[in-house]
């Protein structure tokens, strides 16, 4: 399952999106986790220290790398200068799977060791000083929206993405790659200003989207959360003395968090859990298709000088049963 933890700055998104990792893990669940907000900070989150949040390789510079591999065979994609971040896939292209070892987790990814299992750990890297002026951060995200596209997840398999900040998610397709978006607010007018924005925007593409209240100090905050955004609120989450442990580089065992707090994340995860049913492949596949062929009329032809409408298969449905377990290319289902 694809899941995406969105919010405003300051809202804790980073802070639940780690712990929601580590209940994850807890639970044995199989797990890929992605940073993919402007600010890189979940690394730190899941208890690396300085040096070593900093030495994560960054998608967004092995962006060549990315496109070689997914393009597999794909007699539709003429070559991997052709292919941009809503390039979808077909016949023949390299499909990704959770558990598997390949080149892009070999160059993109690390393990991250948890005290109750293991995780792998993707970023987009930061928006450096060098960028400023000349690029923009959704060149790096666009790494991980085409990683997405060509992922194939079964119902116990997880990504987890921490995205960027507020309703920037919708300056691309990405905010419709997921099973589960758990909008995490406040309980104050600015707070549930980002839930606002998100569920017009998210209206028209059968998003599932749920309200996660950080900072919950009293029956009050819920009733407050609930008034405002109905029963999109899904739980609350309260103040935690585990979190500021961690936060200030001494971690307890996560077995230690409070009950209170581990009975919400089990709740994000039935929610998870309980999306799948729900999942329509040939929606996304349209959705995917949707995308790309508008970013090709606005911008993408006139940039790699090629028709990318050609790049859509039109026989081709992403599923589970579509990618051949020996090559991992993409096939017929």
């Amino acid at each position: 399952m694809k899941i995406a933890f969105v919010g405003k700055g300051g809202s804790g998104k980073t802070t639940l999106s780690s712990l929601f990792i580590r209940h994850l893990a807890a639970n044995e669940a199989h797990v890929v986790a992605v940073d993919a907000d402007i600010n890189q900070h979940l690394g730190s989150a899941l208890g690396l220290d300085e040096k070593e949040a900093a030495a994560l390789p960054a998608m967004g510079a092995r962006l060549p790398l990315i496109k070689d591999y997914l393009r597999g065979t794909n007699p539709r994609i003429t070559s991997t200068e052709t292919m941009i971040k809503t390039t979808p896939p077909g016949e023949g292209s390299r499909l990704l799977r959770v558990r598997e070892d390949n080149p892009v987790y070999d160059a993109c990814a690390r393990t991250v060791r948890l005290d109750d299992g293991d995780i792998r750990l993707m970023v987009t890297g930061p928006f450096t000083e060098s960028d400023l002026g000349v690029a923009c951060y959704h060149s790096k995200v666009g790494a991980v929206e085409l990683c997405l596209n060509h992922l194939v997840d079964g119902p116990d398999d997880y990504v987890v993405v921490d995205m960027t900040a507020g309703s920037d998610s919708f300056a691309s397709g990405m905010f419709t790659r997921f099973d589960m978006t758990f909008l995490v607010a406040e309980p104050t007018r600015k707070g549930v200003s980002v839930y606002r924005q998100y569920k017009e925007y998210a209206r028209d593409f059968g998003v599932a989207l749920r309200v996660v209240g950080n900072k919950i100090q009293g029956r009050d905050d819920l009733d407050f959360l609930r008034a405002e955004v109905g029963d999109d609120l899904l739980v609350g989450v309260g103040q935690s003395d585990w979190v500021r442990t961690m936060e200030k580089g001494r971690p307890a065992p996560f077995e230690l968090l409070e009950a209170d707090n581990r009975m919400a994340l089990q709740a994000l995860q039935d929610a998870a859990e309980d999306s799948y049913q729900h999942r329509d492949w040939e929606r996304y596949t349209r959705q995917m298709v949707h995308f790309h062929l508008k970013n090709a009329e606005s911008w993408g032809n006139e940039k790699t000088g090629a028709d990318l409408a050609a790049q859509v298969d039109p026989a081709f449905v992403l599923n589970e049963h579509c990618v051949d377990t020996d090559t991992g290319a993409a096939q017929p289902a």
